[in-house]
C-alpha cells in the first residue's frame, strides 16, 4: 500500500520544531510550531523573501526577483540549513549579485581613502616646510613690505593734495598775486624812469596778460567746484 503523509505507519519523522528550535530568523520565516510538514520549496521561498522585505523595505521589485532566483532552486534540506545555520546564511547573502555589487564600491572607496591619507602622509613634509616658510614671511618680509606700503600710501595722500582743486585754486591765487606785484614794481620803475617806455609797455603787458588767463583758469576751477 501507498504511505501518505501522517499514515500511522509512516515511521516518526522528527517534527520540525526540533530542526528550528535552534533558528535565529524571526518567526515569521521559519514554520510554525504546530504544523507537523517540513517547508516546502515554496514555502521556504516564500519566508525567506517576506524577511527580506521586512529587513530591507527599499529592495527594488528587480532586486526581490533576483534574491527569489536564487532561492528558488534550492532543495528543502539547503533551505533549512539557510534557516538554521548563520554561516551558511551568510555566504548566501555574500553570493548576491547586489551585495556583491556593495561589497566592491565599499572596497574600491576603502582603497581610495587609504591611498589619498596615504598621500596626504606623504606630503606632510612639504606642508610643514610651506608653513614654515610662510612663518618667516610673516614675520620678517611681511613687516617691511606693510612698511613700504605705507610709506607710498603716505607719499601718494601728499601728491593728492598738492593736485587737489583747492591746493591749485591757492596757488593760482598766489601766482596772481606775485604777477600783480611784478607789474605794481614795473609801473614804480616807470615812474622813477628806471626803465623806458617801450620796455615798460612790452614787459608790462605780459605780466597783465598772464595775470588775467590765470584770473580766468582760477575762475573756472571755482565754477567747476561748486557746481
Amino acid at each position: 500500500m501507498f504511505k501518505f503523509w501522517g499514515n500511522q505507519e509512516q515511521p516518526a519523522q522528527p517534527h520540525p520544531q526540533d530542526s528550528t528550535s535552534q533558528s535565529w530568523y524571526p518567526p515569521s520565516v521559519v514554520s510554525s510550531p504546530g504544523s507537523s510538514r517540513p517547508s516546502t520549496p515554496s514555502s521556504s521561498s516564500s519566508g525567506s523573501f517576506n524577511y527580506f522585505s521586512q529587513s530591507t523595505p527599499h529592495v527594488s521589485p528587480t532586486e526581490a526577483s533576483g534574491i527569489i532566483n536564487h532561492l528558488k532552486d534550492k532543495s528543502v534540506d539547503e533551505l533549512r540549513k539557510l534557516l538554521s545555520d548563520k554561516e551558511a546564511y551568510h555566504q548566501f547573502i555574500l553570493s548576491l549579485d547586489q551585495v556583491k555589487i556593495q561589497n566592491n564600491i565599499r572596497d574600491e572607496l576603502r582603497k581610495e581613502t587609504l591611498q589619498l591619507a596615504r598621500m596626504n602622509l606623504e606630503k606632510e613634509p612639504q606642508i610643514m616646510e610651506l608653513r614654515n616658510q610662510c612663518r618667516i614671511i610673516r614675520t620678517t618680509e611681511l613687516a617691511a613690505a606693510q612698511e613700504k606700503l605705507s610709506e607710498l600710501e603716505r607719499q601718494k595722500e601728499e601728491i593728492m593734495k598738492l593736485f587737489s582743486s583747492s591746493s591749485l585754486i591757492q596757488k593760482l591765487q598766489e601766482a596772481m598775486r606775485k604777477t600783480e606785484e611784478e607789474s605794481e614794481a614795473l609801473h614804480e620803475k616807470l615812474l622813477n624812469r628806471e626803465v623806458d617806455f617801450g620796455t615798460f609797455v612790452q614787459k608790462y603787458k605780459k605780466l597783465r596778460t598772464t595775470y588775467h588767463k590765470r584770473a580766468l583758469i582760477q575762475l573756472a576751477a571755482k565754477t567747476s567746484a561748486t557746481g
